[in-house]
């Protein structure tokens, strides 16, 4: 008899989720099509911002948040906008009231061009956040030595970049991303600069658990079908990855085995 796996899900801060995409919520044309691709998706969480500026008619007002709750998608609220340790942690207060959640995903910026996090004061905001009782997710960049104080604060999850955000060009420092996931045994989250669905599935065969999209989905030309094609991707690296894939071999490797010289080779003279 033939033991059943167990189940395959994503664990994080002690709560089970059985998809291991995240998705982010702005941008998109209008509130149907971000209804229509979180449907397809499929999300394990969805992020969304109190520092919304309105701008975008599927981000404006109390409607937004109606259809937040019409999704039934656990939310993950997050500080994206905030530039200084005293901001994040007063829009995390904020959230946490807003969305009844302890959740929240950390950005906390220090460079407004690439939007890079502001990596001197990061772990700092997340250890005090995580003494108020919050889970944290830190958005952060692929430094090894930032995630590990980042682990040692408590967060018992990171997210580094592929890239700067809403660039889309896929893992721009593969050696890094690897060798933080050889290095690391907590959860980690791709967040950031993810553009094809072959990139999604790129690092979930690296082995990572789990990867947040926003601008790949929101400005295709068909958001709900890439918001699919995504989710498919990560359930297709994450399924290569339990597999384990072969070693890569320097020469050709024939796939067929010669048993024996076939009869048409030998002599016909002799």
């Amino acid at each position: 008899m033939t033991a059943l796996t167990p189940p395959d899900s994503l664990v994080l801060y002690g709560h089970t989720f059985t998809s291991r995409l995240l998705l982010g919520t702005s941008r998109y044309p209008s509130p149907a099509v971000l209804e229509a691709a979180v449907e397809r998706a499929q999300p394990a969480m969805v992020t969304a911002s109190l520092r919304r500026q309105g701008s975008n008619p599927a981000e404006s007002g109390a409607s937004f948040w109606e259809l937040l709750r019409k999704l039934n998608v656990p939310v993950l609220p997050n500080t994206a906008g905030c530039h200084s340790a005293q901001e994040a942690i007063t829009t995390a207060q904020m959230a946490r009231e807003v969305f009844n959640t302890p959740w929240i995903k950390l950005e906390l910026i220090g460079d407004d061009y690439t939007l890079q996090p502001d990596t001197l004061n990061l772990v700092s905001t997340a250890e005090h956040l995580i003494k108020e009782g919050f889970q944290v997710l830190p958005y952060c960049t692929e430094d090894l030595v930032l995630c590990q104080r980042l682990v040692d604060v408590g967060c018992q999850a990171v997210m580094p970049w592929a890239a700067p955000i809403g660039t889309g060009r896929g893992p721009v420092n593969p050696y890094a991303l690897q060798t933080l996931r050889e290095r690391l045994s907590v959860p980690l989250l791709v967040d950031a600069g993810l553009g094809l669905p072959s990139h999604a599935c790129q690092v979930m065969e690296w082995g990572y658990d789990g990867v947040l999209l926003n601008t790949a989905v929101a400005l295709a030309q068909d958001p709900v079908a890439m918001a699919g094609a995504f989710a498919d991707a990560v359930q297709a690296g994450r399924a290569a990855y339990r597999a384990g894939a072969m070693t890569a071999q320097d020469s050709a490797q024939p796939s067929t085995p010669v048993l024996g010289t076939p009869f048409w080779h030998h002599d016909q003279h002799a």
